[in-house]
């Protein structure tokens, strides 16, 4: 069954956020679900609960939790994700979710734009293989589809959407750019894997609390590496480079596992930031994931920003890969490609575009964002 069938019925069986991320996401791998690491530093797949099967639709909210360019999300298609995670997780979460509808419309918009269009019969055909595949597990589509809140018409927008990027995706990976891509990136397909922690603080988009919260990270920066030469100055003038270097790594380690477990809000603080081995593609967000694998092992990165927030990243070790032919990962390179492919369209729309965002009942309103 194509990847796409697999995303959509995650959505319509209601499994998790990172399932519904998988659907409606253009391009980007399904997310991983393991306590540690989470799929994206601070992002939704790092909160995903425990999987709760549905029973009775709750009350379907009504109004829009935003306009994008005048184009509506309705309140319903936050709900429908953000219902999935406890209450003390929700602030984050609506945060990241409507972020990513956001960012989801703006890539429907330019689609639209440049005249990507696709058949309703293709539309009928990706539903229909849907059906099969939930009668397979003795599903009923339209119940499925009334769980999740989801009318008809919504969910074959969501689908129309994605077969529209699929054949964006399709026009623009040829085997030339996907060849030059591969080339250009070497430790990206080659299977290296680092191991990484991190302190991620979420200072909102106001320039002073922004300013605040890389201040703080790069002053956490300074003590770490301040703290680490004295433990090395501290050694016996006997001790050799191999002896030097641990003591670093290990006073650096410990401080920086201290620091965030005290100031990050990421589920990985109770892990002192630890994210475990992750490869350079997929798993990270990519500036992340570019921060990280510049990186030797012990080194700290500057202030790295994301959708998600400020991070200050260590990484701890380093695990080097195997070289490979192009024919071997030409999936994996199609799959970077349209990652940042995405990125790049979002980078085009979002300084342009209309955005406002209508405040949760009971918070104070948001500011439109131009």
């Amino acid at each position: 069954m194509r990847r796409f069938v697999r995303g959509a019925a995650a959505l319509v069986l209601g499994t998790t956020l990172s399932a519904v991320a998988a659907a409606q996401t253009p391009g980007t791998p399904p997310a991983k679900t393991p306590a540690t690491p989470p799929v994206v530093p601070g992002g939704p797949a790092s909160l995903v609960p425990p999987v709760t099967p549905m029973t009775k639709p709750d009350v379907r909210p009504a109004g829009n939790a935003a306009t994008v360019n005048n184009q509506a999300i309705p309140e319903v298609a936050v709900y429908r994700a953000l219902r999935q995670f406890p209450p003390a997780q929700q602030e984050m979460a609506r945060k990241e979710i409507m972020a990513h509808l956001i960012e989801n419309i703006l890539i429907d918009q330019y689609l639209n734009a440049i005249k990507v269009t696709v058949d309703e019969k293709e539309v009928d055909s990706v539903i229909n293989e849907l059906k099969a595949e939930l009668t397979m597990v003795k599903k009923d589509y339209v119940k499925e589809l009334e769980a999740m809140m989801l009318t008809e018409a919504e969910f074959r927008a969501e689908v129309l959407a994605q077969l529209k990027w699929e054949k964006f995706i399709k026009q623009q990976s040829t085997d030339e750019k996907l060849k030059q891509l591969f080339d250009s990136s070497p430790d990206v397909f080659d299977g290296t894997m680092v191991r990484a922690r991190h302190i991620l603080m979420t200072p909102g988009t106001e320039d002073a609390k922004q300013k605040e919260a890389a201040g703080k990270l790069r002053g956490i920066k300074q003590v770490v590496e301040q703290e680490a030469a004295k433990a090395v100055a501290a050694l016996p003038p006997t001790a050799d480079a191999l002896q030097k270097e641990q003591a670093k790594a290990a006073k650096t380690e410990e401080l920086f596992s201290a620091y965030a477990k005290e100031h990050s809000v990421c589920p990985s603080k109770k892990d002192g930031g630890d994210l475990s081995f992750f490869p350079r593609a997929g798993a990270m967000v990519e500036p992340f994931a570019k921060a990280a694998f510049a990186l030797k092992p012990y080194e700290m990165s500057d202030v790295v920003a994301t959708e998600f927030g400020y991070h200050l990243i260590l990484v701890t070790a380093r695990k080097p890969g195997t070289t490979k032919k192009f024919e071997e990962v030409k999936g994996d390179v199609q799959m970077l490609y349209a990652m940042r492919l995405r990125e790049a369209v979002i980078a085009q729309m979002k300084p342009k575009a209309q955005v406002s965002i209508t405040a949760p009942a009971g918070a104070a309103p948001m500011a439109p964002k131009n």
